[in-house]
């Protein structure tokens, strides 16, 4: 073995271009605190104070229970294909989609995921700023300069960083935002049921549910990337369905106590109107760094495979983006964010129906002939379409209906 070799697999334990080997898998409870700390995203809040606005306690707890099972089921077997085969997401669309063909998923993965480490930036700086710092505009830049370094920083040295943060940053949140949670209700008028009471039932259970499964689809699109460290397929499963569903749940309570108690959309107010000024950029601060160092790392690794490069590189190439255009992706980008939401559920539903169709093409031994896989691309194209244009049920669900048919018709297409 040459030194340039024993060098590389020394150092590139984040297997950008391999399936993760038995001996690098992580414990089951690594697993669930990356997994939990990948869900901790103060944007879901956003969707609590919708819920909390629209629907009564009973309706808020019915979208929470249907999205969380929807966006678990989808999760959870991205999460057991991904630690099956090891492979990230950006290697099982090689498989899907074929080499040439898995740059449009990597491409999405990583437009989407810069686009939310952006605005993640702005979600801590601005109001920190505001709050503490006399919302000066050096001010809120210096904060915007200082997190996009801390978390990028984070996501350039791999899984060990993520999981170091998870551990640090999952604990703190859970505990002190609940802890705010509860106080911010014991200083209210009722119970929570009866503040719930007094929303204005514009929303269905329905509607809520297809605003929970929006709210992190995109992102649990990404789940084989963090997945293919767990042990096998049932822990991959199984520590996505649970931490998914904790805390986004944890998310939605938060963001929705927020709109019913102070009149805002993040757990930050709350801990403001509580006096619990350094706290809340505590939580604040290690809540949307626990996503954004996750979204970072899976841009590095679809602009790896795109352009053919290490993924550390790309990670910084991607850092640099998306710090310099915080504020700017905060004010005027997140509807677009949205949209393009939709074009990565028939991605996903893609990549585990290429799984189970072609099992034979996940062994370490295969080699992969297949450049574009056009069924694949045009699932994706038409599921995104009607993802976006279909007013009737939930978004993703209806790309990812249309997306799977015109895949699976594609393959019995070609096996005849």
């Amino acid at each position: 073995m040459s030194k340039t070799q024993s060098k590389a697999q020394v150092t590139d334990f984040d297997y950008a271009e391999r399936a993760v080997p038995g001996e690098s898998r992580r414990s089951v409870l690594t697993m669930f605190m990356i997994m939990l700390g990948f869900t901790f995203f103060s944007a879901s809040m956003w969707v609590g104070q919708e819920l909390a606005d629209g629907l009564d306690f009973g309706g808020f707890m019915g979208a929470l229970i249907l999205g969380g099972v929807i966006l678990g089921l989808y999760t959870g077997l991205l999460g057991y294909v991904g630690a099956e085969t090891g492979l990230s997401l950006d290697l099982l669309a090689q498989r899907a989609f074929g080499t040439k063909g898995s740059y449009l998923p990597s491409a999405m993965i990583s437009f989407t995921q810069i686009g939310w480490f952006g605005v993640g930036i702005a979600m801590f700086a601005i109001p920190v700023a505001n709050e503490l710092l006399g919302g000066s505009s050096a001010a809120q830049w210096i904060l915007v300069i200082v997190a996009g370094i801390c978390m990028t920083a984070s996501a350039y040295f791999g899984i060990k960083s993520l999981t170091i943060i998870s551990y640090i940053a999952v604990p703190a949140v859970a505990i002190l935002g609940t802890i705010a949670m509860i106080m911010a209700v014991q200083r209210g008028d009722g119970t929570i049921v009866d503040q719930f009471a007094k929303s204005s039932g514009s929303l269905t259970v329905i509607g809520g549910a297809g605003l929970v499964v929006g709210s992190f689809v995109s992102g649990g699109s990404a789940t084989p990337n963090f997945t293919r460290f767990a042990k096998n397929g049932k822990v991959g499963a199984l520590t996505t369905v649970v931490a998914f569903f904790i805390g986004n749940s944890l998310m939605f309570f938060f963001g929705a106590v927020s709109f019913i108690f102070v009149g805002g959309n993040d757990i930050f107010e709350v801990m403001i109107n509580l006096n619990l000024f350094y706290l809340a950029v505590l939580v604040l601060g290690l809540n949307i760094w626990t996503t954004n160092d996750n979204a970072l790392y899976s841009a590095g690794l679809g602009l790896a495979n795109i352009f053919n490069q290490k993924k550390k590189p790309m990670v910084l190439i991607s850092g640099i983006v998306g710090t310099a255009a915080s504020v700017w992706l905060y004010y005027n980008f997140c509807n677009w964010l949205n949209i393009l939401n939709c074009t990565l559920p028939p991605i996903g539903i893609i990549l585990v129906l290429g799984y189970f169709m072609h099992k034979e093409d996940y062994v370490d031994s295969f080699k992969n002939t297949k450049v574009v896989d056009w069924f694949a691309i045009i699932g994706v194209i038409a599921g995104a379409a009607a993802a976006n244009l279909v007013n009737w049920g939930i978004a993703s669900i209806n790309g990812m209906v249309i997306a799977a048919i015109f895949y699976c018709v594609g393959q019995a297409v070609q096996k005849k």
